[in-house]
């Protein structure tokens, strides 16, 4: 097999081929570095040692018979998980060239489950942004239409396995950061549960909602990664003690029917996600996915998440105040961008920070700053915490009719830049509004997914786009959600479509 034929998909074949004798890591690694080069927009740092290094134990594991599923399988990091020998970044000038001591607790765990780690993915400065068009270091664009944005924040980890440079990517979801974008790129994408992954090492921007996850071709791969990154850190105040599951694709809920294996399945349909805003063509690819879950057994029960709308000012009321908190560190003095042009100590933090932090970062520090301020803290603040232990009862009271929750992960395909980049110079906030179906589950620190739905043809005019099925389950269920994810996918063929073969 020719290194530029390698079909970099599936980690299931990849595994397979790998264990085989088909090809080798250090071929695999070789031929994801080519094809990164190639693509500066989604792949921003690359250490070709350092992936050779990695390949060559790999394949030396390999050639022992010593080797799990992953080993030698390579992968990309979203820039916001700190990497030795790498640039982190996190997507901003103010940390350009920032090399850390530590691996990040995600990237040491992938690294000893023998995953290659082929370089560093662009994503939206410190993971703020729904379209990665907020990276320092440019844009990052959609590998199945140019002109239109991968999503955000985890942009660059998206368009990386959706190209096919990489079978495999880390991503994060603050409030949809894996879900949106792996729904306009046609991939699979997991934000676990709240303390499930461990965020040591994880460049921070809201603490109480940042989580990681896996973002793949499939479920399956998705469930192979999160075995992995998975499981309790003490080094993470917040990671949960609850043991994984012993088998993520083994969901007890299951009928043992293989021609209904959904049989009973209750599909939570709010009726908050399909009122207005919502693309036509979108709901359509929505219906036809629940469509095919209803023909493996499954049956749709109408539910209500009456405080949907008030999801986004809650979040960009919190995480806008745990970010200038988080961000304050970045003051010019122990590490990071330091200006040539301080007079005192307090022009060096204003200019170093004026200098080092895009618009949209800048943005969120002023307004979370001001929230948190004197006299302003129990009218925003406050509430804002309030709306979301609300935002956390309605998802309860809606899991005792139904197993999951379904609906749109984003209310339309992925936009074009130059439409984005229009709106936000009239309206800074506009982009927000595309987050009111995935904020949700972040702020009640739930599992939700995106699983690839097939294609619609965007409202203005274009090429057919992919579209997101979002599931969400109850807090730890992620076994749950992975097995009814699988067996759609072993139903349908959405989740194989590429951009090379849609062209």
């Amino acid at each position: 097999m020719s290194p530029s034929s390698f079909p970099m998909r599936s980690l299931q074949a990849l595994s397979k081929a790998l264990h085989a004798r088909e090809i080798s890591a250090p071929e695999l690694a070789e031929e994801s570095l080519r094809r990164a080069a190639q693509a500066p927009d989604a792949v921003l740092w690359t250490n070709p040692e350092l992936t050779r290094a990695q390949a060559q134990a790999a394949q030396a594991a390999l050639d022992r018979g010593e080797a799990g599923p992953l080993v030698g399988l390579p992968l990309v990091h979203k820039d916001v998980f700190v990497t030795q020998g790498l640039p982190s970044t996190a997507g901003s000038k103010i940390l350009e060239g920032y090399m850390s001591p530590f691996d990040a607790e995600v990237v040491g765990r992938l690294q000893a489950a023998g995953m290659v780690t082929v370089g560093k993915a662009s994503c939206d400065e410190f993971a703020m942004g729904s379209s990665n068009l907020n990276c320092a270091y440019g844009p990052c664009f959609n590998p199945w239409a140019r002109d239109r944005v991968p999503g955000g924040s985890s942009g660059g980890s998206a368009a990386a396995v959706a190209a096919g440079i990489v079978p495999a990517a880390t991503g994060t979801d603050t409030g949809g950061s894996v879900r949106q974008p792996a729904s306009y790129c046609g991939i699979t994408g997991l934000k676990p549960t709240y303390g499930r992954v461990s965020r040591y090492g994880m460049i921070a921007y809201a603490s109480s909602l940042d989580q990681a996850g896996p973002m793949a071709q499939s479920a399956l791969d998705c469930a192979w990664m999160l075995a992995a990154m998975g499981g309790h850190d003490p080094k993470d105040a917040t990671s949960s003690a609850l043991a994984m599951p012993s088998s993520l694709l083994e969901w007890e809920g299951l009928a043992a029917d293989a021609g209904r294996p959904l049989q009973g399945l209750r599909l939570g349909v709010p009726e908050e996600f399909f009122g207005a805003g919502l693309d036509a063509a979108v709901a359509h690819r929505v219906d036809e996915a629940l469509k095919a879950l209803e023909a493996l057994g499954a049956r749709r029960v109408s539910i209500r998440l009456p405080r949907t709308e008030l999801s986004i000012p809650a979040y960009y009321v919190i995480a806008p105040a745990e970010a200038s908190s988080n961000l304050s560190r970045f003051d010019g003095v122990r590490y990071g961008h330091r200006t040539a042009q301080a007079d005192d100590l307090a022009s060096l933090y204003s200019r170093s920070r004026s200098e080092g932090f895009g618009p949209e970062v800048q943005r969120r520090i002023l307004v979370g700053t001001f929230v948190l301020s004197h006299g302003y803290y129990d009218a925003y603040t406050l509430q804002a915490q309030k709306v979301r232990r609300l935002v956390g009862q309605d998802f309860t009271q809606a899991f005792e009719a139904c197993d999951l929750i379904v609906g749109p992960v984003a209310p339309t395909v992925a936009p074009r830049a130059a439409e984005l980049e229009s709106a936000a110079q009239a309206n800074p906030l506009a982009d927000y509004l595309s987050d009111i179906y995935t904020l949700g589950a972040s702020l009640a620190g739930l599992p939700a997914m995106s699983v690839p739905a097939g294609l619609a043809t965007p409202a203005g005019g274009g090429s057919p786009m992919p579209v997101g099925l979002q599931l969400i389950a109850p807090a730890f269920e992620e076994a749950r959600l992975l097995s009814v994810a699988h067996r759609l996918q072993l139903a349908t063929d959405w989740h194989l479509l590429t951009p090379e073969a849609s062209a």
